[in-house]
């Protein structure tokens, strides 16, 4: 058994349970609607606001098909190097512009750039592929609409639809040119490593995962489909440079060891980083645990550094 008790430090529990006295660990038996109302008030309590000089402006993507709200931050300083594509997590079910919106925020206070966030479709509604088309519209809006480079970052669900997205445009003429993704699910190895070792951790659960997976494909295996699951593509050349950062008490981590693997054997930019102690979800955390305001700053100079085209790691 994993001893949290010692991998886990004060200020972590501390979040964890502040977490869990809004959104308790059996969220995912309530129905759909439920379960968005306590992640959206959770959302609210962990909200920090903007930093001094940042501006938002909500309007959307419309295409004859389709329309897909977005949030575009602008600093008082900008840095016209690159603009970044924000993808939320929340399970494919929960979440949208407001429940990322300071993350997104001081995004663009520490870096200078343009933030795009994207409110794409969510699940059981609109079920796969709805938000990994959402994804790719908003970024050929991107590359189509910035004469800079795109840097994609998405944390958890948000990770993994970045990842396809990425493997979905090697063959077009703007690129994103890098992602960094925050603690992703990108379809690994359930048998071995994480999935087993943290099957029971804080935050997010093995069980937790079966729900997410089943609810967005409405139950269908899609085994093999590399829009849904990045790690299932036989080929990872030409991939954009990637950053990813995980939590190393969280299911999910192995994921990020594989694709930064598979990634360099094909002879890409690839790095990766397990961050001690921490959980899923821990982007709440920046303000208040010590390892999680670290790994903020680690995601922010990766989002920074790509965008700049620079490498090193």
């Amino acid at each position: 058994m994993t001893d949290y008790k010692t991998l886990i430090d004060a200020e972590t529990w501390a979040f964890i349970e502040k977490t869990n006295s809004y959104y308790p660990p059996d969220t995912i038996d309530y129905t759909i609607a439920e379960q968005r109302a306590i992640y959206n008030r959770m959302c609210r309590e962990f909200f920090a606001g903007y930093p001094q000089g940042v501006t938002a402006e909500t309007t959307a993507i419309t295409d004859p098909t389709n329309s897909i709200p977005i949030r575009i931050y602008r600093s008082a300083t900008p840095n016209q190097a690159a603009a970044v594509l924000y993808i939320h997590g929340g399970g494919y079910i929960l979440g949208g512009l407001d429940s990322h919106d300071d993350v997104c925020a001081e995004l663009c206070h520490r870096t200078g750039y343009e933030v795009v966030s994207v409110d794409y479709r969510l699940a059981p509604e609109h079920l796969h592929p709805a938000a990994f088309d959402d994804a790719m519209s908003a970024f050929e809006w991107a590359a189509e609409t910035y004469d800079r480079a795109i840097v994609l970052c998405g944390d958890s669900a948000g990770g993994n639809l970045c990842a396809a997205v990425s493997h979905a445009t090697r063959g077009h003429v703007k690129k994103p040119a890098g992602q960094v993704l925050i603690y992703p699910s990108l379809g690994g190895d359930r048998s071995r490593g994480s999935y087993i070792n943290h099957a029971g951790a804080p935050m997010l659960t093995a069980r937790d995962l079966d729900f997410y997976k089943d609810i967005r494909t409405g139950g269908v295996d899609r085994t093999g489909d590399i829009t849904l699951y990045p790690l299932a593509d036989a080929d990872f050349a030409y991939l954009p440079p990637t950053v990813v950062i995980t939590a190393q008490c969280d299911p999910l981590s192995s994921d990020g060891e594989a694709y930064r693997d598979r990634v360099i054997a094909a002879g890409g930019l690839a790095y990766w980083f397990e961050e001690p102690g921490l959980v899923h979800g821990y982007l709440r955390a920046r303000h208040a645990v010590g390892r999680a305001r670290s790994s903020f700053t680690r995601i922010v100079e990766a989002v920074s550094m790509l965008g700049k085209g620079e490498w090193v790691w």
